[in-house]
């Protein structure tokens, strides 16, 4: 019998962690990616570092991208939108009840891009060539031309795994642009209707 060299173990990946369930990351990930979403920006206007001083620097607005923000009631008006727990935003809107959200439009991927970039640059820069105004009732930045803006005052907080979902009372509502579609969000890019 010829002694011939074993074939070479073939290398696989370690399974992927499961949870009780039985659903990895992973997989729900990948089942998750499948359903399409909007996208807004969330924005803030963090407070002052010392409201009794007014040689104190200023507040800085703080903003981000979400795809899970949807309506939850019409009386009264609610929307909801789900911020990774200890996040900026989350740790803000645990002290900051006012935000406002703006719905991108199809031309606005850029925005959408900028705001969810991990390691990112300081929010200021990041808001420094995007026109924008105030909003009346929040002082948020409201994106120029995005389908709709809201702006929020939070009813509750709601803990849920990884998560906290942010249920806001909508206290102004405007759509300033009828122009393009809506950007969305789905297997892991942004996307146009179409």
């Amino acid at each position: 019998m010829l002694n011939t060299p074993a074939a070479p173990a073939s290398i696989t990946a370690p399974p992927a962690a499961r949870h009780a369930e039985g659903v990895s990351n992973d997989e729900f990930r990948a089942a998750m990616s499948r359903l399409a979403a909007g996208v807004v920006l969330v924005t803030a206007v963090e407070p002052p570092l010392d409201p009794e001083d007014p040689g104190a620097p200023a507040g800085e607005d703080v903003g981000m991208t979400a795809t899970a923000f949807l309506s939850v009631s019409l009386d009264p008006p609610l929307v909801l939108v789900s911020l990774r727990t200890g996040s900026r935003m989350d740790e803000l809107l645990e002290e900051q009840p006012l935000w406002a959200v703006s719905v991108l439009s199809e031309s606005q991927r850029h925005i959408a891009g900028r705001f969810s970039m991990k390691g990112r640059v300081s929010d200021r820069l990041l808001f420094a060539d995007i026109p924008f105004r105030r909003g009346e009732y929040t002082g948020a930045p409201l994106v120029g031309g995005a389908l709709a803006t809201l702006e929020c005052r939070t009813e509750q907080r709601v803990e849920s795994g990884d998560h906290t979902l942010v249920i806001g009372r909508v206290m102004t509502a405007a759509v300033p642009s009828a122009e393009g579609g809506p950007l969305t969000y789905f297997r892991g890019r942004y996307r146009q209707l179409g």
